[in-house]
């Protein structure tokens, strides 16, 4: 018999000795072990294993649970010692987890157990991995809406103002900014001189994207890093032969991590929230976590500890890391606009830019009905 203590950091086995400890080994068979693990022995009755748990229950307080292993040859029936665990397992004020591996040679005593209403586990290794599961696994959501930093109203007003399909960039940094979110600063233009200002205001160098077309990198309709007057008329010109151009965008060239956040709306869940690397990656590697708005902190914080790729958002190989805490936020204050505003069916940040002081989103999407 094996006793465990669970605590708050982790699984620990505690030392069992003293007194109590004498006590309950003279009650045992000769031979038997109180050191933990408890073992009294292949002779040992469900007497005995009555016997211990009582003490676990009640002599050694730092002792917080039980795991019960007990198994037979086959070589006579066990039907008391599964009794006994089934009346402690109902009486008693710490948990007993059974392991209980003789499933061909005490296949009768094993259904009588779990006909009570029990579970077992038939080896430690299946215990170890669900009691790992249940640490890990982050508590319940609380009910109430993130709101902090996050302009209801401000979001309603533009909402009900938007038509249908997808939003212009404009109206798009409006429901960021209503959000608290961080957008790059960018300006749209039509003619070259309104371009030339743009970028004149943002600073060399700068990034320019076509506006129109729904995947800009297909049609060749972003260009990073220009660095001079020249370079960004001549890509004007030919964004502005790119089928379903409208316009072009211009915004200060920034680095960092390429991150992803989007959603989309399902009928009968509301806005299913979607984070990961961004970029290509998104596509490329399809490592995405997902969660349901409204989202807590402790939730957005579960979905990006949950990804493949974390290592690279903590930071390896020398590598700074992004700022986790911004990200988180990030995410929260995305599912609180998306809460109150359903309108939205559809969106995508990517990407955003993350640093280890910092995460802009530098790329936008959002389709409205």
């Amino acid at each position: 018999m094996l006793t465990d203590a669970l605590s708050a950091g982790g699984l620990e086995i505690p030392k069992i000795s003293g007194p109590r400890a004498d006590a309950l080994r003279k009650r045992l068979l000769p031979g038997s072990s109180v050191a933990n693990p408890i073992d009294f022995l292949a002779t040992g009755t469900a007497e005995h294993l009555g016997l211990i748990i009582d003490a676990c229950n009640q002599d050694f307080d730092d002792i917080d649970g039980m795991v019960v292993i007990f198994g037979t040859p086959g070589l006579s029936e066990i039907f008391d010692v599964y009794k006994v665990l089934h009346q402690k397992m109902a009486t008693s004020r710490k948990p007993i987890f059974p392991v209980l591996p003789s499933l061909i040679t005490a296949k009768r005593e094993v259904e009588y157990f779990l006909a009570e209403g029990h579970i077992s586990f038939p080896d430690e290794v299946l215990l170890g991995r669900a009691l790992t599961r249940v640490h890990t696994t982050p508590s319940p959501a609380e009910e109430k809406i993130e709101l902090h930093g996050v302009d209801i109203p401000r979001i309603r007003d533009i909402i009900s103002r938007c038509e249908r399909g997808y939003l212009a960039p404009k109206t798009i940094q409006s429901l960021l900014a209503a959000a608290n979110i961080p957008f790059v600063k960018e300006g749209v233009g039509t003619t070259r001189e309104e371009i030339l200002a743009l970028a004149a205001e943002a600073g060399y160098p700068v990034v320019m994207k076509v506006v129109g077309p729904l995947h800009k990198s297909d049609v060749g309709g972003v260009t990073l890093n220009i660095k001079s007057e020249a370079h960004l008329l001549a890509e004007f010109e030919r964004m502005m032969h790119i089928r379903e151009a409208t316009a072009v965008m211009v915004q200060p060239m920034l680095s960092g991590t390429e991150l992803f956040l989007g959603a989309k709306y399902e009928p009968r869940f509301g806005h299913v929230v979607l984070c990961g690397l961004g970029g290509i990656f998104v596509e490329v590697l399809e490592d995405v976590s997902s969660g349901l708005a409204p989202l807590t902190y402790a939730e957005a914080y579960s979905m990006i500890r949950s990804l493949k790729s974390y290592r690279i958002i903590k930071g390896a190989r020398g590598k700074e890391g992004i700022n986790e805490k911004k990200f988180a936020e990030i995410i929260v204050r995305l599912s609180t606009l998306l809460r109150f505003a359903t309108e939205i069916k559809e969106l995508d940040l990517n990407p955003l830019l993350g640093t280890p002081t910092s995460v802009t989103a530098v790329d936008a999407r959002f389709r409205v009905e």
